[in-house]
Parts: structure tokens; C-alpha cells; sequence
């Protein structure tokens, strides 16, 4: 059975600096192997110097977690430009969103494993080079299926911050205080979203869709050098694993074997392709459907990202701790199947014809719900993974980059004069979360034992 991440929690709570950074675990911060980086009580010096390296983790972690957002959303109000400049179909220009959310999934796959051998370091340094440069082959892409590809391969690349980023977290915390830095993670790279689209619309205002993948390539550089300079191996040599392949296989399959862990991972897996379901047509509908503006888009993008970020710091801040993870992931998986199906209602005429003020209101409420789902699922999930952090986070994002690549051409497979299948799509998804949760976590046991 696997162990209590509560009650690990509790038995290292003496370990724990006003940071919550394990003592246990300095190499994170440069500190030395053998010299603890926890703060003795009544000495500032030491606990501020520990607070600024907490935050220098926290603001290096946050960076990896962000880019992949920062990656996609930057891009959307370029979406209709891209169709008129390479003269391919909304469908098929969606594909190259797709596609980097297959790299992400397949990339995870390869570097989790790898990341639990060799340290968390060395692979994500080169995961962040290889970034870097399939971006800056994207600005000079000539047609749509070079620019597929050359998604993929910054997809494949990319993983490597979103897998690494995870890994460390389960690194260095534990039980209550890894769902509170999830929540916190979630506060950075949640500006991403805001901030994204809200550039890549001015930057469409100077240059054309190839200018945000310049800017994205030097994104990714300054990212890189932050890295190399800052974050240091949190997985000492005697934690990795010394199997090849067949090895990395079979803790694969143990962990997929864990009931739990997979509801876990279905369920969120399913939330995210809800949530990338409006990601991928919410350029489209907003501003083919509603004749918005890319500014306006970027504005309504940035209002419900902003709704992410808030509950997520009411989950972190507010909740962990004094309700069950259990419970505010439920309530968060029925917010959005709520949600969804208002949407679908609206959108399919039952109340006639709505006008963009109430579609962009229940994708705020949808949107914001995801601050309690998205969290919860990793964090519960990887409290059942105290050895295989690398590989069950490979597993974790894999599902939700596989799922959401699957559901992104589906949103506009009725053309681009119809929000439905963006409904329809988040719908049959939170369902199916909420299903998972309830039939394979059920957390009802769980709370019994």
C-alpha cells in the first residue's frame, strides 16, 4: 500500500523550513551535501537567507511550468493569421497546437524515466537547448506541415520543463505542504495565461504571427540560463534508479497497477482536455463567432486565466488544511460539469440566440473551477509515488497532453461557424473526470481507512 503523504508529512514536520523546503534535500538550493538547509530556530540571518532561496526555487520551478502555457496561448490570436498566411484550414492549423501537446506527451514519457537515472538536472538542461532551437526553426517555417513538425519537436523538447518541474517538487515536499506549492506554482505560471495572448496581440500589431516565435525563442534562452545558473540536483545518486528500459517499464506498470493513482490521473487528464478544448476553439469562437478582436480575446483570455490563478490560491491558501483534497477536488469536478453543460445549452440555441457576455461567463466559471481540479489530481496522485517521482510524473502529464492533443482537432470538426463542439467536448470530458474520480479513487474509502 502505498504511503500516507499525510501522515509523511507529519513525521517531517520538524524538517521543514519557514519555506517548506526538507532539510533533508539541500542539494536544491547549491547547499553542499551534508549541511541542512533548514532554519534554526531564532536566527534571522538563516531564516531569511532561506526564505529568498525558497523563492529563487519556487520562481525557477514556476518559469518551467509556464513556458509550455506561455508556448501555446502566446500563439492563439495568431491562429486566424496563420490560416490566411499559409492558406490551410482552421483544422488543420489547429493541428499545430496539437501537435505540441503530443511532443509534451510523448517528450514525458522519454525524460521522466531518464530524469529518475540521471538526476533532474542534465536532462532538463538539454530538453530546454533543444527548446530553444526547434522554436527558432518555427519562425522561418514556410508551410503548415514543416510547421507541425517543427511544433512537435518544441513539444517533444518542452517536456522536459513540464515533467522535471513536477519531479522536483516531489523532490523537496510532501503531503499538505506539496499541494500549497502546487497551488503557489500555480499563482506563476497561471501569469502566463494572462499575459500571453495579451503579448502576442501586440506583438501582432508590429510583426505577423512569426514574430511570436522569435519572441518565444528568447523566452526560452533567458529560461535556459536561468536554469543552468540556479537550479541545482534535488535527486541525490543514491535515490535514482540503476535500470535501463525493461526497468522503467515495470515501475510504469506498477504504477498504472494503483487503482487510485490512475483515477487520479484519468480524471485530471480529462479535465485538462476540457480546459484545452477552450483553448483550442476559444480563438475561433470568440472572435470568428462574436467578431471580437484579437485584443478583446486576449482580454477575455487573461480575465478567466486570472479566475484560475484566484481559486487556486483559495485552494492553497484557504482550503489545504482544513477541508480534504478530496473534497475540494470534487466539488471543483462539479463546478465545471455544471459548467459545460451550461455552455452546451447556450451555444445550441436552447435559450435562443446569446450574445458573448454569458458564453464568456460559464467558460469563467469552467475556467476558474480548474484551479481546484488541476492541483489536487497531481498532488494526490504523486503522494502515492515516494520512489518513481520522475516516472509518475511522466505518466501524469502524458495522459493529460495525449487526452487534450485528442480533444483539440475535435472542437473544430463542425467548421468555425459553431461554439457546439467546444461544448459538447468539455462536457463528455468532465463527465468522464468526474466519473474516474468517483468510481476509481473513491475517496469515500479512502477516508474511511
Amino acid at each position: 500500500m502505498p504511503e500516507s503523504g499525510a501522515s509523511r508529512a507529519q513525521q517531517e514536520r520538524t524538517h521543514i523550513s519557514t519555506t517548506g523546503t526538507r532539510a533533508a534535500r539541500p542539494a536544491a538550493t547549491g547547499t553542499p551535501p551534508g549541511k541542512a538547509t533548514g532554519t534554526p530556530h531564532g536566527n534571522p540571518a538563516a531564516t531569511g537567507a532561506a526564505r529568498r532561496t525558497g523563492l529563487l526555487v519556487t520562481l525557477v520551478l514556476g518559469g518551467l511550468t509556464a513556458l509550455p502555457p506561455l508556448s501555446m496561448d502566446m500563439y492563439l490570436p495568431a491562429l486566424p493569421a496563420v490560416t490566411d498566411s499559409l492558406h490551410a484550414p482552421a483544422a488543420t492549423v489547429q493541428l499545430t497546437l496539437t501537435a505540441c501537446l503530443t511532443g509534451m506527451a510523448l517528450g514525458q514519457v522519454v525524460v521522466g524515466p531518464m530524469s529518475d537515472r540521471w538526476g533532474r538536472r542534465r536532462p532538463l538542461l538539454l530538453g530546454m537547448i533543444v527548446y530553444v532551437v526547434a522554436t527558432a526553426i518555427c519562425v522561418f517555417a514556410p508551410t503548415t506541415e514543416l510547421l507541425i513538425g517543427f511544433r512537435l519537436l518544441q513539444g517533444l523538447a518542452g517536456a522536459a520543463g513540464i515533467v522535471i518541474s513536477r519531479a522536483v517538487v516531489r523532490d523537496m515536499y510532501d503531503g499538505v505542504e506539496m499541494a500549497r506549492f502546487f497551488s503557489t506554482l500555480m499563482l506563476i505560471s497561471g501569469v502566463a495565461p494572462v499575459v500571453a495572448p495579451l503579448i502576442g496581440g501586440q506583438v501582432l500589431r508590429f510583426t505577423d504571427w512569426r514574430g511570436i516565435f522569435a519572441v518565444l525563442t528568447v523566452v526560452g534562452v533567458l529560461l535556459t540560463l536561468i536554469v543552468w545558473k540556479w537550479l541545482h540536483e534535488t535527486l541525490p545518486p543514491q535515490d535514482r534508479h540503476t535500470g535501463g528500459i525493461g526497468d522503467a517499464l515495470r515501475t510504469m506498470r506498477g504504477l498504472l497497477a494503483d487503482r487510485v493513482f490512475t483515477g487520479y490521473m484519468i480524471a485530471g487528464s480529462l479535465a485538462f482536455a476540457a480546459l484545452f478544448s477552450y483553448v483550442s476553439a476559444s480563438p475561433f469562437v470568440v472572435q470568428e463567432i462574436y467578431g471580437a478582436s484579437p485584443q478583446t480575446f486576449s482580454l477575455l483570455f487573461g480575465i478567466n486565466s486570472v479566475g484560475l490563478i484566484a481559486v487556486g490560491q483559495i485552494n492553497g491558501k484557504v482550503l489545504v488544511g482544513r477541508i480534504s483534497l478530496d473534497k475540494a477536488l470534487g466539488f471543483g469536478l462539479a463546478v465545471i460539469v455544471l459548467a459545460a453543460a451550461a455552455l452546451l445549452l447556450m451555444t445550441s440555441g436552447v435559450f435562443g440566440h446569446v450574445g458573448l457576455v454569458p458564453v464568456a461567463a460559464g467558460l469563467f466559471v469552467l475556467m476558474s473551477a480548474m484551479g481546484l481540479a488541476m492541483p489536487n489530481t497531481n498532488a494526490q496522485a504523486l503522494m502515492r509515488t515516494k520512489h518513481a517521482a520522475g516516472s509518475a510524473s511522466a505518466l501524469l502529464g502524458t495522459s493529460s497532453f495525449l487526452i487534450g492533443a485528442i480533444a483539440s482537432p475535435l472542437v473544430g470538426i463542425a467548421g468555425e461557424g459553431t461554439a457546439v463542439p467546444m461544448a459538447l467536448v468539455q462536457l463528455v470530458c468532465a463527465v468522464g473526470a468526474m466519473a474516474c474520480f468517483l468510481a476509481l479513487c473513491r475517496p469515500w474509502q479512502q477516508r474511511a481507512s
